[in-house]
């Protein structure tokens, strides 16, 4: 069974950084795309960031323009991904949810990922 699950989430005054985790198991992810996508109340979930595996073993990054130059999508460990979430703004406010998919391209949307994790509140306070 495969499990993602994050951490890392927390209140933080506009301007701060919070770095979010997420650690999976149940399969390896090491060549297939993991990203991050939130969900504010009332409001449909969207995409954040998501890293895959490229040519040359590196690794693919591509973001929202809403957090473009503020957060970095990162891995670590094998089966692990990370959030880097500087320069914080109220309206980053939501619920981060950590994706994994069976595959190796990136993808923006969330229908296209078979692996969800449970969520992690993030709250900016202004």
């Amino acid at each position: 069974q495969v499990q993602l699950v994050e951490s890392g989430g927390g209140l933080v005054q506009a301007g701060g950084s919070l770095r979010l985790s997420c650690v999976a198991s149940g399969r390896t992810f090491d060549h297939y795309a993991m990203g991050w996508f939130r969900q504010a109340p009332g409001k449909e979930r969207e995409f954040v960031a998501v890293t895959s595996w490229s040519s040359g073993s590196t690794y693919y990054a591509d973001y929202a323009d809403s957090v473009k130059g503020r957060f970095t999508i990162s891995r670590g460990a094998k089966n692990t991904v990370y959030l880097q979430m500087n320069s914080l703004k109220p309206e980053d406010t939501a619920v981060y949810y950590c994706a994994g998919r069976g595959a190796s391209a990136s993808r923006r949307y969330a229908d296209e990922y078979d692996y969800w994790g449970q969520g992690t509140q993030v709250t900016v306070s202004s």
